[in-house]
């Protein structure tokens, strides 16, 4: 009886931990891996092709989420204020085309063009990045301190600011908050928030 309910709770972890992440991700003060991930335009991207960026914003992205859509506009303000200063958003797309049709590559192409995207978009087909950085929603931000070029620092995990639906009724911007510290040789006044977003679409194997 003991060695079947053994067998029992063994099934039972499986089921409730498929498809979802094996690793915990980063915390803030880890040193975050580079990546070489397919642009929507179909060309590999990583952080070291930026020779001269002091830190980069890096953010789990999606086409169908209604939190992803709410944010696009303020994302593609992000890039805007911050790329020319050294801190570039670099956007990825986790989720699995199989489960969320709508995310599928094709569709990322639609989007990055529609939105005249002027950052990468990049698709994580393996989703090896979104594990390993520990991203669970989208969006889901990093910005990330270039120590050096072998030292990428995590200073900030979470949300992008402090209402996802009004960006007209935002009072505390996250992201922007940690830039400028980094920009002004601060510390970073706020650096985990929870990321409010939508659940990445795990591949089921």
């Amino acid at each position: 009886m003991n060695a079947l309910k053994s067998l029992f709770a063994i099934a039972l972890i499986a089921v409730m931990t498929a498809g979802a992440p094996v690793k915990p991700g980063y915390e803030v003060g880890d040193s975050a891996m580079d990546f070489k991930l397919k642009n929507y335009d179909g060309k590999m991207v990583s952080m070291a092709d930026y020779k001269e960026a002091k830190g980069y914003i890096v953010i789990f992205n999606c086409n169908t989420c209604p939190y992803s859509k709410a944010y696009d506009s303020r994302i593609i303000a992000l890039n805007k204020k911050y790329a020319s200063k050294g801190f570039p958003v670099i956007t990825i797309n986790p989720n699995d085309p199989g489960l969320s049709p709508g995310d599928s590559f094709d569709e990322m192409k639609s989007q990055a063009k529609r939105n005249k995207y002027d950052f990468p978009y990049l698709v994580d087909e393996t989703q090896d990045v979104a594990r390993t950085y520990g991203a669970t929603n989208t969006p889901h931000v990093y910005v990330l301190d270039k120590v050096s070029e072998s030292n990428l620092k995590v200073v900030y995990i979470g949300a992008i600011d402090d209402n996802s639906r009004n960006a007209d009724a935002v009072t505390k911007r996250y992201v922007e908050d940690a830039v400028d510290a980094l920009m002004q040789s601060k510390s970073v006044p706020t650096t985990k928030t929870k990321a409010i977003g939508c659940t990445i679409k795990w591949k089921n194997s």
